[in-house]
């Protein structure tokens, strides 16, 4: 049986008919080709996954797709409507934030959420913020300049 979704995504109203078990990310990726939110570890450990729903960082692979019909949510691809890199995104890369990119877009979506609610986190902060973002490269160290980087832009 399947479910007739709305969803908005990145600004942009869509209509998805899916089974009651599809996840979030299930949908993302096979239905609306967002290839930005990505599966690494299916049991939200990792923030891979990561979205923005109403502008609060949650887990695609925990959600089931007809829990945020209705809800505004972005993924790195709407952090800006004209396609130039949002601040942080250039921080990132300004920065040398990552380095096999995989888990780039859940931090940056964490980031963004971050300033968001803490516009000029401590160092503690921001480690605590981004725990439940891993990389599997290490970049961590570069991950918190660019962040410190994205503060100062934003």
């Amino acid at each position: 049986m399947l479910i007739e979704l709305a969803l908005n995504v990145n600004g942009r109203d869509h209509k998805v008919a899916v089974r009651a078990d599809e996840t979030l990310l299930q949908v993302l990726r096979d239905r609306l080709n967002v290839l930005s939110v990505r599966e690494a570890c299916g049991v939200g450990m990792c923030g891979s996954c990561t979205v923005l729903v109403e502008g609060r960082p949650l887990s695609a692979c925990l959600l089931l797709a007809f829990q945020v019909e209705g809800k505004p949510l972005v993924t790195v691809e709407g952090l800006t409507p004209d396609g130039a890199l949002h601040p942080i995104q250039e921080a990132y890369l300004t920065a040398s934030g990552f380095q096999c990119s995989f888990c780039t877009p859940g931090f940056i979506l964490a980031t963004k959420a971050l300033l968001g609610e803490f516009p000029d986190p401590t160092d503690d902060e921001i480690r605590e913020y981004l725990a439940g973002n891993l990389c599997r490269c290490g970049s961590y160290i570069k991950i918190l300049q660019a962040v410190k980087a994205a503060k100062e832009r934003s």
